[in-house]
């Protein structure tokens, strides 16, 4: 997939194009993505780096890095997707301004958005204004329940077997591989200390059964309440995985919730609790 900064950096011609910030890339925004591949000119996804809620000074947590949205729209099938930066002066052109400055430039003839797509100055931007400014328009309606703001709901709550549901994959966190306590490795299972982006959404505490880099992954995100821990930690401990992961980004997949986490009367006991996790873990289904 080709990824383009400005709409200069695009080729020439004619394209069908989405639009949206398609945070987490969830089956909503598969619907939209599927109408914009099916319309028989290169699937190009116009999409906005940071987030526009951030930009205009709301808080929203993220589902997804922007790495990891390229990476799901790549897989999605999309052919080309221009990264657009958002920031306050573009929330403050005129919708037809907008279309004509970005989507005629780069050959748009198809959009598909959802339904519910607004753009420009105080929203004023709809499918149906980009209809009449002679764009063939595909507004797909919202998918029944699926919505970013559901699933951001349903993984604070650490319920990620259902947020994979509307997300059509398993839930995500992801970071950078830093050290940590080096605890785990003098327990008997070495984990790996996750910085994650610090607008990225980090799931309810808990112990989770998951997996990383193709192997199967028991993950801790927590305080470690047994060492009276005060700061958030993920911790994925990768079954069966030899090797160094200091600085290497990983995308770890959260397949079901195992437990909360707790301190023990003793090391004995947490020992004995981390080995029933791994063994659940081996025995855990990847979500569909």
């Amino acid at each position: 997939m080709k990824v383009a900064r400005a709409p200069d950096e695009l080729p020439e011609g004619e394209r069908a194009v989405a639009i949206g910030s398609f945070d987490g890339v969830h089956l909503g925004h598969r619907a939209v993505l599927d109408a914009v591949r099916a319309a028989g000119k290169p699937a190009t996804v116009v999409t906005f780096w940071p987030h526009p809620r951030l930009v205009l000074g709301n808080r929203v947590e993220l589902l997804s890095t922007l790495e990891r949205r390229l990476e799901l729209l790549e897989e999605a099938g999309i052919d080309e997707t221009l990264v657009i930066e958002f920031t306050t002066q573009l929330a403050q052109r005129e919708p037809d301004d907008f279309a004509d400055a970005l989507l005629r430039q780069i050959g748009a003839r198809v959009i598909a958005v959802g339904e519910n797509f607004r753009f420009g100055r105080s929203a004023a931007g709809d499918p149906a204004l980009l209809e009449r400014l002679g764009f063939e328009v595909h507004a797909l309606p919202v998918v029944n329940g699926v919505s970013s703001s559901r699933i951001r709901t349903l993984l604070r709550q650490g319920e990620v077997a259902a947020a994979a549901a509307l997300l059509g994959r398993p839930a995500e966190i992801e970071g950078t591989v830093v050290l940590g306590d080096q605890r785990g490795g003098t327990l008997g299972f070495p984990t790996a200390n996750l910085a994650v982006p610090a607008d990225l959404l980090v799931p309810g505490y808990g112990i989770y059964a998951g997996s990383a880099l193709g192997h199967r992954a028991a993950v801790s995100i927590g305080v470690n309440p047994h060492y009276g821990g005060d700061e958030r930690r993920v911790e994925p401990y990768l079954l069966d995985f030899d090797g160094d992961l200091y600085g290497r980004r990983l995308v770890v997949e959260l397949w079901r919730r195992l437990r909360d986490e707790r301190a023990y009367e003793s090391e004995e006991e947490l020992i004995a609790q981390i080995e029933r996790d791994v063994e659940e873990t081996r025995r855990a289904q990847r979500p569909a």
